[in-house]
């Protein structure tokens, strides 16, 4: 189990800030061009047993960094000079004569139980002056992706003022076979494609899972019946059970209540498809919406008190929103073409959506109220956004056309500068994005 040691865990690592200096800020609000440049010298290797684990990490905290498209490596090739010890003074004139602004400097030390301390600190190059107090983190050896991650995500908090996300996990669709005869398993990974594991076979289809918010359950869709119903998977024994015996009517759509008591879902009955709630603790439910249309693919607000959702009953699909406890639903996609799939934002200012239009399918977002809608992608199939903790990073599936073609997931920032393919073997779907791990 991961052991982390958050405040200023030791000592004299943090000096006060040159009173006539200003501070390393990263201003993301007004969009960010130009990267932030950064060196991240290898992590000084303590003992002998630590020197392949501080190489792995170093690479790991430049690799989540780049990957954000607000911060540029400064390579190791450009330094003037290296980093043989923690403690050394920091010669500030060195880096900044390659123009670093941020320099992350760390260590690693193995014990003899197979543990690793990790520390760290972040130094304001033109400042001359540390940024925040150093850290360290502690954890077993097959614990050091968590532990850079965590390194990361300070990185990242300090110097932008906002939460990180790179210490978070996606749960998606692992796919193979070809595209009529697709094979489908469910499969959770780190954020950046890394330490693939499986949690179903590949004996029946499994579409659209989501995470609880405390990141230790998954709903997802299963046709293990022949038709869909929704399951609930325990993640830490890897155990499913369906949500509800329902005979005869198709499930499917799920999503959690930000307090996790709660499932609101689409429910198929009579060949009329509506959303109801299902409270876990009594299996008690609740018919939310009840129209001659399809209602599918509902999100709770952060707060819990408001649903948004797909409905086609003004003829084609669009987005609304409405009461978590139902009530008259209120239109907010007006724009050219379908919208599909809303996912509510973390930080509760903006819906994602997947919307197709002219024969092109994009990813956008848009305030709440339906104002400001801003398409970030555009492809020959581009579906189902879910946001990165910190609600500035979506990721989605592309899917390229043709009998070869086959699903990937890719990222993207809210600008819609930042688009990235996620690094990972296979073809994969419908990603849905954890929590920050505790």
């Amino acid at each position: 189990m991961l052991r982390t040691f958050i405040a200023a865990a030791f000592c004299g690592l943090a000096l006060p800030f040159a009173a006539a200096s200003e501070p390393l800020h990263l201003e993301l609000g007004v969009g960010v061009i130009e990267p932030l440049p950064f060196a991240a010298p290898t992590f000084v290797a303590e003992n002998p047993g630590a020197a392949e684990i501080a190489q792995a990490i170093t690479q790991v905290v430049a690799a989540d960094l780049a990957g954000t498209g607000l911060f540029r490596e400064i390579p190791s090739s450009a330094f003037i000079s290296g980093v043989t010890s923690f403690d050394a003074p920091v010669a500030y004139a060195d880096w900044k004569a390659i123009n670093a602004q941020a320099l992350v400097t760390g260590a690693v030390a193995a014990t003899s139980d197979g543990r690793i301390n990790v520390k760290f600190r972040l130094f304001d190059v033109f400042s001359d002056a540390p940024l925040g107090d150093g850290l360290q983190f502690g954890g077993g050896q097959g614990d050091w992706r968590r532990i850079a991650h965590k390194v990361s995500d300070q990185i990242y908090a300090r110097i932008t003022g906002e939460s990180a996300y790179f210490d978070s996990r996606v749960v998606f669709v692992s796919e193979s076979g070809p595209k009529d005869q697709r094979l489908k398993r469910l499969a959770i990974m780190d954020y950046d494609g890394a330490n693939v594991q499986y949690l179903t076979d590949s004996s029946t289809i499994v579409l659209a899972p989501r995470f609880s918010p405390a990141g230790d359950r998954i709903l997802y869709t299963s046709f293990e019946t022949g038709f869909p119903r929704i399951k609930l998977m325990d993640i830490a024994t890897v155990t499913s059970r369906a949500l509800a015996e329902l005979s005869g009517n198709m499930t499917f759509a799920p999503r959690f209540s930000p307090d996790g008591g709660t499932v609101v879902f689409s429910l198929e009955n009579g060949g009329n498809t509506d959303l109801y709630s299902m409270q876990l603790s009594s299996g008690q439910m609740t018919q939310l919406t009840n129209a001659p249309s399809i209602e599918t693919a509902p999100s709770f607000s952060p707060d819990g008190s408001k649903i948004v959702f797909e409905s086609d009953r003004s003829g084609n699909q669009q987005l609304y929103i409405m009461p978590a406890t139902g009530g008259e639903p209120t239109r907010i996609s007006f724009g050219e073409g379908r919208y599909g799939t809303p996912v509510w934002s973390p930080r509760g200012d903006m819906v994602a959506f997947t919307k197709q239009n002219a024969g092109r399918f994009h990813i956008g977002v848009m305030r709440t109220d339906g104002s400001e809608e801003r398409l970030l992608t555009a492809s020959f199939l581009d579906e189902g956004p879910t946001w990165a903790p910190n609600g500035r990073v979506i990721m989605f599936t592309r899917e390229t056309p043709g009998a070869g073609g086959g699903a990937q997931l890719f990222s993207v920032d809210i600008t819609g500068r930042n688009l990235r393919a996620v690094p990972m073997e296979g073809a994969a779907s419908d990603p849905a994005w954890s929590p920050l791990l505790p």
